[in-house]
């Protein structure tokens, strides 16, 4: 079943990522606003994501056993997945955050080296740092290979560093995971705050209206992000703080797939950000439904 619904719900994520990236490339004039370029760089992640790590989880539940049961397969798996994973919700951090600059003192972004600084460089630590974290973590820690679970998913999670190093798989949880979770959330509800704040204070301009209408669908793929980690997040730090045993199998069969939605509907979360790419696709499915009308037309 789990199969079948990750397959339903893949495929059409990859063909909108994919109409996505055509757009941009077609229209690269919308790459000058800077919203855009992160959600073009989160959009990437997600795509590689799709296409290359969620096949593992595909490929385990079709067959329902880890292929090929070798500590090297694990070892990769769960460095990409958690990689990913880290860097996706790190980039939409970071994003949530940069929204207020661009939202009310989008001029701090005109001076070449405050753009690197407060843009660029944040987005760019988004990938830098869980790599570094998870080669140390993974690929480098000492381990005998021997405590993989080949019967489940993610080959059970049972990295070293989590079942051994309690001090760093309690890090990874709430640093790695639950403080960009809380950073998203703080960060959103703060600025539905500043803008009620700023409506209050100004006439209903356009332009402000167009800002009002990005602020919510931030917020919408905010919550995405939310309602998918908050679960696991919850039951991973108990089971590194108190009881390891804690709803394990809950996080196994369940809450660990819930972040899996993440990647599976954010494309189709995100077009609430590119009302120009809808407008794109209007305008494709205008023409076609007139030229199929005129061929008609010419048929009789």
């Amino acid at each position: 079943m789990k199969f079948y619904i990750l397959i339903a719900l893949q495929v059409p994520a990859i063909l909108l990522s994919s109409l996505i990236f055509i757009f941009f490339v077609t229209h690269q004039s919308s790459l000058y606003q800077l919203h855009n370029q992160a959600l073009l760089v989160l959009l990437i992640i997600n795509f590689i994501y799709l296409s290359t790590d969620l096949l593992m989880p595909l490929r385990f539940y079709y067959f329902g056993y880890v292929s090929p049961a070798t500590s090297t397969y694990c070892t990769l798996w769960t460095f990409l997945e958690y990689s990913l994973n880290l860097i996706n919700e790190l980039l939409m951090a970071t994003i949530s955050i940069q929204r207020h600059p661009l939202v009310f003192k989008a001029h701090i972004f005109q001076t070449r080296w405050k753009l690197f600084l407060c843009y660029y460089l944040p987005l760019a630590l988004c990938f830098i740092y869980p790599i570094a974290f998870y080669v140390f973590t993974i690929l480098l820690y000492p381990c005998d290979g021997n405590q993989w679970d080949y019967m489940s998913n993610v080959c059970g999670f049972a990295n070293c560093y989590l079942i051994y190093d309690k001090v760093l798989g309690s890090f990874d949880w709430a640093a790695n995971n639950g403080f960009p979770a809380l950073v998203i959330l703080l960060a959103n509800v703060i600025l539905i705050v500043r803008v009620i704040k700023q409506k209050r204070r100004r006439q209903q301009t356009v332009s402000w209206r167009k800002q009002r209408l990005m602020t919510l669908h931030l917020c919408a793929i905010s919550s995405l992000y939310l309602l998918a980690w908050f679960p696991s997040l919850s039951i991973g730090l108990i089971q590194q703080l108190i009881s390891p045993n804690f709803a394990s199998n809950i996080q196994t069969d369940y809450t660990l797939d819930l972040i899996y939605s993440v990647c599976l509907l954010l494309p189709w979360v995100c077009l609430g950000l590119l009302p120009e790419f809808k407008k794109w696709i209007q305008r494709i499915l205008t023409c076609g439904k007139s030229a199929r009308a005129s061929n008609i037309v010419h048929a009789f």
